[in-house]
């Protein structure tokens, strides 16, 4: 992976952590909303900070760890927004797109994964 290929996901990882933060802060003062929100803001944050850890990885196995943290989170991320599309509990305008970028980056975490467990031998 080239460095410019890289910060880019970085970026997109942070960008998608910041939409989801818009997301949670939209959320009904509900009990629903609050228990929605604080799942959702734990999990849909984390990726971008364990995606960085990653990188630093002091191996192939500590790397292949923390990718999979980032994308556990990114999985469990996905089933909230389901839940609040199809709830609904926040305007859809807000929503817009976030559910297929975060599918998107379950795939690139998914193909990542992949290559550096077909490559640990």
């Amino acid at each position: 992976m080239s460095i410019d290929t890289r910060f880019d996901l970085q970026d997109r990882l942070v960008d998608f952590a910041v939409r989801v933060i818009n997301v949670v802060e939209a959320l009904p003062d509900t009990k629903t909303g609050k228990h929605v929100a604080s799942q959702l803001v734990r999990s849909g944050t984390s990726p971008a900070p364990n995606y960085g850890e990653a990188q630093s990885a002091e191996s192939r196995k500590d790397f292949i760890h923390k990718m999979k943290i980032a994308l556990k989170e990114l999985r469990e991320t996905y089933i909230w927004l389901q839940i609040i599309e199809r709830k609904p509990l926040c305007e859809p305008e807000r929503m817009r797109d976030l559910t297929l970028e975060c599918d998107e980056l379950i795939a690139i975490f998914v193909r990542s994964l992949q290559t550096a467990e077909s490559n640990k031998n």
